[in-house]
């Protein structure tokens, strides 16, 4: 009966497989480039064209404070960023962030059709709370 002889020690083999890492990894950039897009906030408003040099981001996230057509202000921070807030409630929120974080960034980023004296209002409070400089969020022109 030569079935039952000694028994046969296989190598070891000390390699890693590493076609199921590539598989799990390519999955994961498909997950992420398709739920990427879904995941940008933000208010709709129709940004007027200026030529204008891109700003250098600090390491804290910036502060963007939107204005609709019709005058209703949103804030990127604070619960849900598709709510309408009141200026002084936006003012409120800004200077608590800027008394922790002062290098924050803040934006404005304004509808076109908005009047200039509600922009200028809104930089006027945003610099009472503290707010160093304001920047304005335009689009390139065409």
């Amino acid at each position: 009966m030569s079935g039952f002889g000694p028994p046969v020690k296989k190598k070891l083999k000390a390699e890693i497989n590493v076609v199921p890492l590539i598989d799990v990894m390519l999955v994961l950039l498909i997950v992420f480039m398709i739920a990427a897009p879904m995941m940008t906030q933000g208010i709709k408003v129709e940004l007027p064209q200026a030529a204008s040099e891109p700003v250098e981001s600090k390491d804290d996230d910036p502060i963007t404070v939107s204005v609709k057509a019709d005058g209703s202000y949103y804030i990127d921070l604070g619960g849900d960023a598709e709510a309408a807030r009141p200026l002084a409630e936006i003012k409120s929120i800004v200077s608590k962030v800027l008394a922790e974080k002062p290098n924050t960034l803040v934006f404005v980023q304004g509808d076109k059709k908005v009047e200039y004296g509600v922009i200028v209002a809104l930089m006027g409070e945003l610099k009472l709370a503290g707010a160093p400089s304001v920047g304005l969020i335009t689009e390139p022109p065409r």
